[in-house]
């Protein structure tokens, strides 16, 4: 009975010594920025702005996008990050900026945007190698 309680030992796994991704395994800006319109079409297409459902629907994208990355690229150790701007298009401009502190040659980021005669938005994927 007490072994059933007892913590059972991490199995270790070997350390594959592998620092960088080799160059077809490296994040893919312009396939990660075509999944990514691909879903704002799709989601965004016939919805109308209202404010009471902005939160929801920004979480619901940037689920549905890292999933879908996720998936599709097959990327081994990369980590994605999501973030997901929605607002009521009234012919306003908006600027929206990003900095990041990372490894140029492994890390990248993909952008895309969306707008209909009710809302707007921009989306950015970041993919960041974990070493």
């Amino acid at each position: 009975m007490e072994s059933e309680n007892q913590p059972q030992p991490c199995e270790e796994k070997p350390n594959s010594y592998v620092i960088r991704p080799r160059f077809d395994q490296k994040f893919r800006s312009w396939a990660a920025k075509e999944i990514i319109s691909q879903i704002l079409r799709k989601r965004l297409n016939n919805e109308v702005y209202t404010p009471e459902n902005t939160h929801e629907m920004c979480i619901l994208l940037a689920d549905e996008i890292k999933h879908t990355l996720k998936k599709s690229l097959l990327l081994q150790r990369y980590r994605y990050s999501v973030q997901v701007i929605i607002g009521e298009q009234k012919g306003q401009g908006v600027k929206v900026s990003y900095r990041c502190y990372w490894d140029s040659d492994t890390d990248s980021c993909a952008e895309a945007s969306f707008s209909n005669d009710s809302l707007f938005c921009v989306t950015f994927a970041f993919g960041v190698y974990s070493y």
